[in-house]
């Protein structure tokens, strides 16, 4: 593993590579550091994933299935690149049985209209409030809003371009590329939202490589920081206490119920397809299949046969 994470770093996202040494370097190494690749087995994988469901975190404390499924995902494409490499023949992780992902993943909450809208009003004098408001009416992750630069905002057409995005790493906050492919999109500003950009652009200043959200030192925001203002504020209202990545789920689903097709809905989050947008937000496609069933219902019934 200490040959091969360099090896890769060129290769994948900032983050991606942050997220694989962390696991590696936490999880794994301390467990089966000390085996050659041929002793490894599936039963031996079996076995670390055991263990660390048991006591792999620091402090020993269990780790989600969803970290340990992260942790196979490493393992798999250490030995892929082994057997690449002419090390191995097989991957033991093929005979390994990693927790399923997903079982523990947090329940996805959203925001009702007038939930958001009492947020949004309860907020206008937080230094955060341009934050909060352009991740509810865009959708954007909590990076992409956060690494945008004036460059990146067109005023006068009223969209803004994704093209980096800010992450938190050990040390601070570090630049990195969209997420996926498609992560990398033009999203379309409404005119209130435009005009709270305005007014943040006149009060701020800033020149076009600038960040929009900086502190008062001109430094970036800090995203965990952003998220925990978030909570307290929602909690400081009396709201349903939502995470501020659930803000990109209350414009999904509202954008859904109110009819805008899933495919704009999946353009402006930036998801790889459309399919993942449908099956993300599955729970508010039942409201659009009942109105259309409605609306074909009361075609044909007004409809003259003559």
């Amino acid at each position: 593993m200490d040959r091969w994470l360099p090896s890769i770093r060129a290769t994948i996202r900032a983050s991606t590579f942050i997220g694989y040494e962390s696991h590696a370097r936490r999880h794994v190494i301390p467990y089966i550091g000390d085996l050659r690749l041929t002793e490894i087995s599936g039963e031996v994988l079996n076995d670390l994933y055991s263990r660390l469901a048991i006591d792999g975190k620091l402090g020993g404390t269990a780790l989600a299935a969803s970290t340990i499924h992260r942790c196979h995902v490493v393992l798999h494409r250490v030995f892929r690149d082994a057997i690449r490499w002419g090390y191995l023949e097989r991957n033991p992780c093929d005979a390994a049985d990693p927790p399923k992902r997903g079982l523990d993943k947090p329940e996805m909450t959203t925001w009702t209209a007038v939930e958001l809208a009492t947020f949004l009003a309860g907020t206008t004098s937080d230094p955060c409030y341009v934050v909060f408001h352009l991740l509810a009416m865009t959708g954007l992750r909590r990076g992409e809003a956060l690494g945008l630069r004036w460059k990146d905002v067109d005023l006068e057409r009223a969209v803004l371009s994704i093209r980096q995005t800010l992450i938190q790493i050990a040390t601070g906050v570090r630049i990195s590329t969209p997420k996926t492919a498609r992560g990398s999109r033009v999203v379309a500003l409404d005119t209130r939202t435009l005009s709270i950009l305005c007014t943040h652009r006149d009060r701020c200043g800033g020149g076009p490589n600038d960040l929009v959200f900086r502190g008062p030192d001109g430094s970036p925001l800090t995203p965990i920081e952003v998220s925990r203002r978030f909570k307290k504020l929602a909690a400081d209202l009396g709201l349903p206490v939502i995470r501020l990545h659930d803000l990109r789920h209350t414009h999904a689903t509202l954008a859904l119920e109110v009819g805008v097709h899933p495919k704009i809905v999946s353009e402006r989050l930036g998801h790889a397809s459309i399919a993942i947008t449908l099956d993300v937000y599955s729970h508010a496609i039942p409201h659009m299949q009942a109105e259309a069933a409605d609306q074909i219902a009361s075609l044909i019934e007004n409809t003259d046969p003559t």
